[in-house]
């Protein structure tokens, strides 16, 4: 597919207020959104969705909940570079990350044949007091990116947060459990179940939150649940 022409505008207005990279900080050329060529190359890629079942993501699900497929798009560490990418989506205000890192995401693991079967996304919500205080759901923003790629609809109204424990950030694994143990409740069961759905969200550490989210999801019956992230943590 041949590049659209950058237009002079968009020249201009780069020249007026340059954008930089989320990740390094250093300008982005007229061609370059979000990360740049750079940043983009020594991403530390997972490489998950070649092995979708059998990867180092998925087994954290191994006995939890069923998981057709799961993959994440690189390693996330807390006080790297590309932490970056998450810190100024989630605090900063930022929700345009969410969707271009999306669409990122989606076109790296398209080919794989990831998104097969697949009938729907369905962003890991956030409990009301959160979404008041952030104005947006990042997972759901990174729902919109995937969606724009792979044409999947985005369910976003079938299930509910029901609570907000503090975050997940400085909790253990077994506190992270008790964070979010039934605070997910099912809102259209009709409208999910016999269908194939693809939890997104932001960052997978321990998969708590995740296994949750799915467990509300199953009570509906005939469901079956794949897993995207933008980040995976090994803490």
């Amino acid at each position: 597919m041949p590049m659209k022409p950058i237009s002079f505008w968009h020249r201009l207005l780069d020249l007026i207020s340059p954008r930089l990279c989320v990740v390094c900080g250093h300008r982005l050329s007229v061609t370059e959104d979000t990360i740049c060529t750079r940043c983009n190359f020594h991403l530390p890629r997972t490489g998950f969705h070649k092995d979708p079942y059998e990867n180092e993501m998925a087994r954290l699900f191994w006995g939890q909940i069923p998981v057709e497929r799961a993959t994440a798009f690189f390693y996330y560490e807390a006080h790297a570079e590309t932490a970056n990418i998450l810190y100024e989506l989630k605090y900063k205000h930022h929700p345009e990350i969410g969707e271009t890192v999306g669409r990122m995401l989606a076109k790296e693991v398209q080919p794989s044949g990831f998104f097969d079967g697949i009938d729907g996304i369905v962003p890991v919500p956030l409990a009301k007091k959160r979404l008041r205080q952030r104005g947006y759901n990042q997972s759901l923003e990174l729902a919109r990116g995937v969606s724009q790629i792979s044409g999947l609809p985005i369910f976003d109204k079938v299930v509910s947060r029901t609570a907000f424990g503090g975050s997940q950030t400085s909790k253990g694994r077994w506190e992270r459990n008790e964070n979010v143990e039934d605070v997910f409740r099912l809102t259209d069961e009709m409208a999910v179940r016999g269908r194939h759905l693809l939890l997104v969200d932001d960052v997978v550490t321990t998969g708590a939150t995740i296994i949750a989210c799915a467990k509300a999801l199953l009570n509906a019956g005939d469901v079956k649940v794949s897993i995207l992230a933008l980040g995976f943590s090994k803490n």
